[in-house]
């Protein structure tokens, strides 16, 4: 952001400052992609935000909670756009939501010039909250759950694999914590592939794969776009060549993974969300996010939005409806029982800490379902575990 666009910002906020303190209402800036390619993360978020507001009631401190859903069509630019009339125009007390890495990474100046907290509750670079001192993290990062599928694949005679990652930064996050990890572990790299964000064709690309003689394919894709890279793969014959395909949950994204049909089937892969969670408390929440949106299943992003929702309103019930530093570090340090598992958020770094998963897809009463099968406790983002 240039620096007369700041310095205006800073005027704007200071003058709106005193407004702002008597008003009855504490407003939530919430930015989402509900237009595009990755509209399925801003449905999924938009939806559990209100089931938390629903279940939980929308008044803390005395003074009602009112959410300003803005779509950013996952266009940085517009991200940033909005995120300064929110802060300048509706005075929100926090901003929230964030589906992609660059939107968060584009907002970010706005939180530090305005001290406005920021709520990541989907982009997974693990240098996100290091962008910012206000932003607090509830999704994952691709190295938190990258980890374990690496580990896995040691384990489990897998020693040549191939990787297929989205050329941005958790794609490029991913594959850094596979190779590192795998090939501690005795593993060998045939080839890395690194395919466009927007629009991938990945059928060149998986035919590199096939060609490189890889026991394993170790792939992230974002959110919404795995059942393209599904189909293609078995398209190009990589399933009945031998080569297993392994993976971050984004690719067997509960929201579509009933699309993929059997080539998905035994897929594995590991992360912090499934809808087959095996608790009381989730079996709770997969039942009323169904029958409030029309059956849809919950996926990774949905539990990133509801956590949010819930670690915000928590947060300015102990900052009695106060957004800023106070806001903030009643933000810091929560810990609860979320429907993904056992959750903290880190005081120090502002990020997530976690169980992950290694799941496998299996056919359970006639739908398809990421089953889990072990379980790493309380995983920290490798790049903060210091």
């Amino acid at each position: 952001m240039q620096r007369r666009t700041l310095v205006a910002l800073s005027l704007a906020m200071t003058a709106a400052a005193l407004p702002a303190a008597a008003q009855d209402t504490v407003k939530i800036g919430l930015i989402l992609p509900m237009t595009g390619p990755f509209a399925s993360t801003g449905r999924q978020i938009d939806a559990a935000v209100k089931l938390y507001l629903a279940q939980n009631g929308s008044t803390v401190a005395g003074k009602k909670v009112e959410v300003i859903l803005k779509d950013d069509a996952s266009v940085a630019d517009t991200t940033r756009r909005i995120a300064q009339e929110l802060v300048v125009n509706d005075k929100v007390a926090v901003l929230a939501g964030f589906g992609l890495t660059p939107l968060a990474l584009a907002t970010a100046p706005i939180a530090t010039q305005a001290k406005t907290p920021m709520v990541v509750m989907a982009a997974a670079t693990s240098s996100i909250t290091e962008a910012s001192p206000y932003i607090v993290r509830t999704s994952f990062t691709l190295p938190q759950v990258t980890l374990g599928i690496a580990e896995w694949a040691a384990k489990n005679k897998i020693k040549k694999a191939a990787t297929l990652v989205t050329d941005y930064g958790p794609g490029i996050d991913a594959e850094k914590t596979f190779k590192d990890r795998f090939v501690l572990n005795g593993g060998q790299i045939v080839t890395e592939v690194r395919v466009p964000l927007r629009n991938p064709d990945f059928a060149p690309f998986l035919q590199r794969v096939r060609d490189s003689g890889a026991d394993a394919l170790f792939t992230f894709v974002p959110s919404g776009v795995g059942s393209a890279l599904m189909k293609q793969f078995a398209e190009r014959g990589l399933d009945k060549a031998g080569i297993r395909l392994i993976a971050t949950g984004d690719v067997t994204d509960d929201d579509i993974l009933n699309d993929m049909g059997d080539v998905a089937l035994g897929v594995v892969t590991s992360h912090h969300y499934s809808a087959a969670h095996k608790s009381a408390l989730n079996q709770k929440f997969v039942e009323a996010f169904g029958k409030a949106n029309k059956g849809m299943r919950p996926n990774f992003m949905g539990v990133g939005g509801y956590d949010g929702m819930r670690v915000i309103m928590e947060g300015l019930k102990a900052s009695k409806g106060a957004g800023g530093e106070a806001l903030l570090n009643a933000m810091k340090g929560q810990v609860f029982e979320s429907p993904r598992g056992p959750v903290l958020i880190d005081a120090q770094t502002r990020d997530i800490v976690q169980d992950v998963y290694i799941r496998k897809v299996e056919r359970v009463n006639g739908q398809l379902y990421n089953v889990e099968f072990e379980t790493q406790k309380g995983v920290k983002d490798p790049g903060k575990a210091k």
